[in-house]
C-alpha cells in the first residue's frame, strides 16, 4: 500500500526552524512513508485525545503528527502532516477539525498556551509520550487551592460572546480559552498555536475593531459561502493551503523563512488575489501588511489565466525606478521565465516617455527636467517680473496638480477647474493673474527646449486618450456595419492593429501617482473588460503632493475595495510609535487622509503579531554629538549581526541603514561614518544602493518600499522635520495648505519609521521634532 503526503502550512514553517539533521531525517521519513505507511518502524498510532491525529516516528526524538484525509480508488492513502514535534511536546490535547466558516482543515495546539489561561479554562495537558524518568505530573489544583489565588483580572474580550466568536470563524477549541485571557501576553500565547483565521479575528477584536469590521475585513474574504461538512476531511483538504510532499520539497524547505516571506499569502490576501472583479479594484493597508505581495501574486494569477501567446498583455507599474527593479526581482522568484516574458514591468515615467517616443517625430523631442529645475525657472520669472504675490512653489504645484492634472486647455476652463485639497480658494481675478504667469512660464520652458515630467505625463495621457477614442470609434463602426468592410477601413486609416495596450494593469504604491498618470493608465486598458485595473496603495504613505479622486478620472473602485490590517514586517513596539506619528493623540488633534476617491481613510485595526525591543529615542546637544552617538550604535549593531543564531559568521551588509531628512545630511553622515568611525557606507539613490558599503544611508524619500533589520533615523529635530522655514509661511496666510504640508511631512516620517523590522533608533539634536511620539 502506498501513500500520498501533504504538508500543512504551519508544519512547513516549523520545519524551517529545525536542525538540518532533523530535516534530513524527515525527508527520509516522507520517502519511506509514501512507499509503505504500514512499516512497523513508524510506530503509527492514534493520539488518545483526538482519534483523527496519528503519531509516526521520524527518529528517536521527533514525531510527525498526521491526519488521514481519505483513500483513492486505487487504494492510495492520503495523509496530511500537521506538525513535526519533539516527542516531549506531543500532547493528547492537540486537535484537528474543519472550520465551519472556511471549510478548511485547522490544527489547534494548546501546548503553547500559558498555564494561567489553561487553568481558568479547566484544561490540563497530558503528554502523549511521558518520559519514564520524569517525576509524576502535578495533580490539578483543587477548588480550595484555586479559591486562594487572587481574583483574575477582567477578560480581555469580555465584550464578546462565544456565539459571536464562533460566527466569525474562531476555531471551536479556542473559543472558551479566548474568553478567559486577561491581557495581551496571554493572547499572544493563545494565538501562537492558533490557525491564521482565529489569530486574525482575536487580534482584530483586541486591537479595537468592532464585530462588523472584523466580519467585513477578515471573515467575509475567506468565507466558503455554504455550510461545510465538518466530518469530510477529503473535501476540506481541497480547500486547505498545503504543499504536496514530493522529491522537490527538500529544496523548498531548506530555503527557509526567506522563501516563505517572499511567497507567503495569508488566506485573506489570497482571496483578494484570486477574486474576479467587474472593474477596477483597490487594496489598501498600512506598511508591512503585504500590499506589494498581493500585487505581485495578482500579476502571477492573471498571467496564469492568459491563453498561450508571445504578447505582453499585463502591465506592472509603480512610481519610481528602484521600486520597479525590486518588483522585477521579486516577481522573477514567483513565476516561470516564459510567463515573466509576457509581463511589462515599467515605472510610470518610463511608460510616459515610451508613449511620447511613439508619437514624436525624430529630433523633435524635448529634454525632460525634474521639478527643481522648473522651480528655479519659475523663481527667475517672478524675479524678472518683480511679482511677489505668489510663492514659486505654489504656482508650480497649481500648474502641475490643477492645470496639467485636469488637462485644462484655456483660461476660461481654468476659471471652472476643481481645486480640491489645494488650500484657500482663488477669486476669478486671482485665477486670471495665475493663468498669465503660467503662460509666460511654459513659454520660457518651450524656448529652452525642455519640459517637466509633469508635462510629459499630461501629454502622454492626451495621446493615450486619443488612441482610446479611436478604438471606441472603430468598435462603434464595426457594430454599425456588422464588420462587413472593417478590414478595408482599417487598411485605409492605418488602424489595422490598433487595440488597447494591456488587458490587465497592476499598480503598486498607487498613492504617489498624479492625475495625469491615472488618466494615461485608464486609457491603456479596456474599461469594458473585467479585471482591468488592480491598485495597491496607502495614502498614509503619500510622500509626494499628488491629490487624486479616482472616480473623477473614470476609475470607479466603489464596492471593489479591500483593506489589509495585519503587519508582517514591523514589530508591535515599533508600530505603536509609528501610528502616533500619523495619528497623534495629544490635544485631540486629527490628521485627515483620503482614500483616493473623495473619502477618508484610517488605520483602525492595524496591528502586528511580531514582538521586539521598543524604539530608542535619544537626544543630543549638537549635530556632531549625534553623529558620534550614531557611530556607537552602528558599531554595536554590526557586532550583533556579524554572527547568526548558531554562532556562525555572516556579513551584516545591507541589514543596517541610516535615514536622514535631506541630501546635505546624507553627505555629512557618510563623511563622518567613513572618515571618523571606519564604517563603510552605500548611498541610496533612485537606482538603489550606490556601492557595496555595509551601511545604507539615504533620505526618507529613498526608503520607500525598502526594509532593514535595524534602522537609525538621525537629525529628527524641530526645524528639520518638518522644515519649519518652508511651511510656517502658510500657517496664517493659507491654513489648509499648512495642514497639507504637515500631513505630507508626517507621512514621510511614518514611512521612515516603518522601514525597521527589528530595531529602530531615533535621535535629534537641540529640540525634537513635534511629530515624534515622545
Amino acid at each position: 500500500m502506498t501513500a500520498r503526503l501533504s504538508l500543512y502550512r504551519k508544519a512547513e514553517q516549523e520545519l524551517y526552524k529545525l536542525d538540518r539533521s532533523v530535516k534530513a531525517q524527515f525527508y527520509d521519513f516522507c520517502h519511506d512513508f509514501r512507499k509503505n505507511p504500514s512499516l512497523l518502524g513508524f510506530q503509527l498510532k492514534k493520539l488518545k485525545g483526538d482519534s483523527r491525529i496519528w503519531s509516526a516516528r521520524v527518529n528517536q526524538s521527533y514525531r510527525a503528527l498526521l491526519a488521514p484525509t481519505g483513500v483513492d480508488a486505487d487504494g492510495t492513502e492520503s495523509w496530511l502532516v500537521i506538525a513535526v514535534r519533539h516527542r516531549k511536546d506531543v500532547y493528547e490535547e492537540l486537535q484537528v477539525a474543519v472550520n465551519r466558516v472556511t471549510g478548511e482543515i485547522e490544527f489547534v495546539d494548546l501546548a503553547v498556551v500559558g498555564d494561567s489561561a489553561l487553568r481558568r479554562a479547566g484544561i490540563t495537558l497530558t503528554p502523549a509520550e511521558p518520559e519514564l524518568t520524569e517525576a509524576p505530573a502535578e495533580p490539578a489544583p483543587s477548588p480550595a487551592a484555586e479559591s486562594e489565588e487572587p481574583p483574575a483580572a477582567p477578560a480581555l474580550l469580555a465584550a464578546y460572546t462565544a456565539d459571536q466568536l464562533r460566527e466569525l470563524g474562531v476555531a471551536e477549541q479556542l473559543i472558551e480559552l479566548a474568553l478567559t485571557v486577561t491581557d495581551s501576553t496571554e493572547l499572544d500565547q493563545l494565538v501562537e498555536g492558533a490557525p491564521l483565521l482565529s489569530k486574525d479575528i482575536l487580534y482584530g477584536l483586541a486591537a479595537g475593531m468592532d464585530i462588523d469590521e472584523v466580519r467585513k475585513e477578515i471573515t467575509q474574504p475567506v468565507e466558503l459561502g455554504h455550510e461545510p461538512d465538518l466530518g469530510d476531511f477529503a473535501a476540506a483538504l481541497t480547500r486547505t493551503k498545503v504543499t504536496a510532499v514530493d522529491d522537490a520539497v527538500q529544496a523548498a524547505i531548506d530555503e527557509g523563512d526567506f522563501r516563505a516571506w517572499k511567497v507567503f499569502l495569508h488566506p485573506t490576501q489570497e482571496r483578494i488575489v484570486r477574486r474576479h472583479y467587474n472593474g477596477p479594484a483597490r487594496v489598501s493597508g498600512g506598511p508591512g501588511t503585504g500590499k506589494t505581495i498581493v500585487a505581485l501574486h495578482r500579476v502571477k494569477h492573471l498571467v496564469e489565466q492568459m491563453p498561450p501567446g508571445h504578447d505582453k498583455p499585463i502591465l506592472l507599474t509603480t512610481f519610481t525606478k528602484n521600486l520597479t527593479t525590486d518588483l522585477r526581482l521579486r516577481l522573477a522568484s514567483l513565476i516561470e521565465p516564459e510567463l515573466l516574458a509576457r509581463i511589462e514591468i515599467a515605472h510610470i515615467d518610463q511608460l510616459a516617455a515610451r508613449v511620447l517616443g511613439e508619437n514624436t517625430a525624430p529630433g523633435r523631442g524635448r529634454q525632460r527636467v525634474y521639478d527643481n529645475v522648473a522651480l528655479n525657472e519659475m523663481r527667475q520669472l517672478l524675479a524678472e517680473l518683480d511679482d511677489r504675490r505668489w510663492e514659486p512653489e505654489f504656482l508650480l504645484e497649481e500648474w502641475e496638480q490643477v492645470i496639467l492634472g485636469q488637462s485644462v486647455p484655456t483660461r476660461s476652463a481654468y476659471f471652472q477647474a476643481r481645486r480640491a485639497g489645494r488650500g484657500r480658494s482663488l477669486t476669478r481675478p486671482e485665477r486670471n493673474h495665475i493663468w498669465k504667469l503660467i503662460e509666460q512660464f511654459t513659454a520660457r520652458l518651450d524656448k529652452l527646449g525642455v519640459e517637466t515630467w509633469g508635462q510629459a505625463s499630461e501629454r502622454a495621457a492626451r495621446f493615450e486618450i486619443e488612441r482610446a477614442a479611436k478604438i471606441r470609434a472603430r468598435r462603434e463602426y464595426k457594430e454599425e456595419v456588422g464588420g462587413k468592410d472593417l478590414i478595408h477601413r482599417d487598411n485605409s486609416s492605418g488602424m489595422r492593429y490598433l487595440g488597447y495596450r494591456y488587458r490587465h494593469i497592476v499598480v503598486d504604491e498607487a498613492q504617489d501617482l498624479s492625475p495625469a498618470h491615472w488618466k494615461m493608465l485608464r486609457a491603456m486598458a479596456d474599461p469594458d473588460l473585467p479585471n482591468d485595473l488592480f491598485i495597491a496603495g496607502d495614502t498614509h504613505q503619500r510622500i509626494y503632493d499628488h491629490q487624486v479622486a479616482l472616480g473623477a478620472l473614470g476609475i470607479n473602485i466603489r464596492g471593489r475595495s479591500s483593506r489589509l490590517t495585519l503587519s508582517y514586517r514591523t514589530t508591535r513596539e515599533i508600530l505603536a510609535d509609528a501610528l502616533r506619528v500619523v495619528e497623534p493623540r495629544s490635544s485631540g488633534q486629527k490628521v485627515g487622509y483620503d482614500d483616493l476617491d473623495d473619502g477618508t481613510d484610517n488605520l483602525a485595526g492595524y496591528r502586528s503579531v511580531l514582538h521586539g525591543p521598543a524604539p530608542s529615542f535619544t537626544p543630543y546637544d549638537t549635530w556632531d554629538a549625534e553623529l558620534a552617538g550614531l557611530a556607537t550604535t552602528l558599531a554595536t549593531w554590526r557586532e550583533d549581526l556579524s554572527t547568526d543564531e548558531n554562532g556562525s559568521p555572516r556579513d551584516p551588509s545591507g541589514h543596517i541603514a541610516v535615514c536622514v531628512a535631506d541630501r546635505d545630511m546624507v553627505s555629512q553622515t557618510m563623511y563622518y561614518l567613513i572618515t571618523k568611525a571606519g564604517i563603510t557606507c552605500a548611498e541610496l539613490t533612485k537606482d538603489g544602493p550606490k556601492g557595496d558599503g555595509e551601511v545604507h544611508v539615504g533620505t526618507m524619500h529613498r526608503f520607500k518600499g525598502l526594509e532593514y533589520q535595524r534602522l537609525a533615523i538621525v537629525g529628527a529635530s524641530d526645524g528639520i522635520i518638518p522644515r519649519t522655514h518652508v511651511i510656517d509661511r502658510y500657517r496664517t496666510e493659507d491654513p489648509p495648505r499648512y495642514e497639507r504640508e504637515q500631513r505630507k511631512a508626517r507621512s514621510l516620517l511614518f514611512v521612515a519609521t516603518t522601514r525597521a523590522r527589528d530595531a529602530l533608533n531615533i535621535s535629534w539634536h537641540d529640540k525634537p521634532s513635534p511629530y515624534l511620539p515622545i
